[in-house]
């Protein structure tokens, strides 16, 4: 499908790309009728934009199509066209720090077809300042983690590998945490061990050894980017089922995110850690951001 041209001004505040146009955020819309918004019937993933650059876009695009796949669910877009796209809501956002999104739902079936085939699959994208999952200064002070006893979604039941919007466990472990005064939570499998929260993956650091859960969550591109510097600096790494005794008695716990990198966790259910930020959780943040300077990593945007 060819790609419109990008707009003569630019939109302040953000960029969506929806049927086909770049339109500001307040213009784009998707139907009361669509199964993304009545079913959840969709994939999406996020990318981030650094100071004019995009980070770890391939790793983001290779999830994204094969979420896509994995959802028989199909764009009418090639990656470079899709590149293209992403490009352009943040070029025409003018933004240098921006969370850029892309999505397709199921769209909308014929009326009464309850088959999913029959219905023609949205794509929608969009650029808008950068999201963090918690404030530089909320980082400081200290994240306060709630480990909630809600269980996440079985893997065997919606794959977690695939980036979607099934977050209703999510979200109540959340008014768990804010009912308790804590800042956020994370939630655990059927057999009691920790998984993940809401938009992140979560490590503990016990002994010089960072764990983190093998299975039942997303595999995170900044989680693989925690996991790989682990390597280059000879991090011991253990990546098993993580009990929650395990993350209560951690030396460090931290998490990781697109909207924010490594993030250090200065308390778990109002317990302070024994190091706070510490020592190794240092290192990893300060080696995630490094790799945003690396070329192999960096994906600059072409301004107006």
């Amino acid at each position: 499908m060819p790609l419109p041209s990008l707009p003569a001004s630019r939109f302040e505040g953000g960029c969506a790309f929806a049927d086909g146009a770049y339109v500001p955020l307040s213009e784009a819309k998707i139907s009361l009728f669509d199964w993304g918004f009545t079913r959840s019937d969709a994939t999406y993933d996020v990318a981030t934009t650094w100071q004019g650059a995009f980070f770890r876009l391939d790793a983001h695009m290779d999830r994204f199509f094969a979420s896509l796949e994995k959802m028989r669910l199909s764009i009418p877009y090639t990656r470079a066209e899709l590149r293209e796209v992403l490009h352009g809501c943040v070029r025409t956002a003018g933004l240098q720090d921006a969370y850029v999104a892309m999505a397709c739902t199921r769209g909308v079936p014929p009326r009464g077809a309850r088959d999913p085939r029959l219905a023609q699959n949205r794509f929608y994208a969009y650029a808008l300042p950068y999201v963090w999952i918690a404030s530089p200064e909320k980082q400081a002070a200290g994240i306060d983690l709630h480990i909630s006893s809600r269980q996440r979604i079985a893997p065997a039941s919606v794959d977690p590998t695939v980036k979607n919007y099934h977050w209703i466990d999510l979200v109540q472990s959340l008014f768990d945490a804010y009912d308790l005064g804590r800042d956020t939570s994370c939630v655990v499998d059927a057999e009691g061990c920790v998984t993940e929260g809401p938009g992140f993956n979560v490590f503990a650091v016990q002994g010089g050894v960072v764990h983190t859960a093998d299975h039942g969550v997303l595999e995170g591109i900044s989680r693989r980017t925690v996991i790989e510097l682990c390597e280059k600096f000879g991090i011991p790494l253990r990546i098993a089922p993580l009990p929650v005794a395990l993350l209560r008695g951690a030396d460090e716990v931290f998490l990781s995110s697109s909207g924010g990198g490594v993030l250090p966790i200065g308390k778990v259910d109002g317990r302070a850690l024994p190091t706070f930020p510490g020592p190794v959780t240092r290192r990893l943040q300060e080696g995630y951001w490094a790799l945003h300077e690396d070329p192999a990593y960096r994906d600059p945007v072409a301004y107006i």
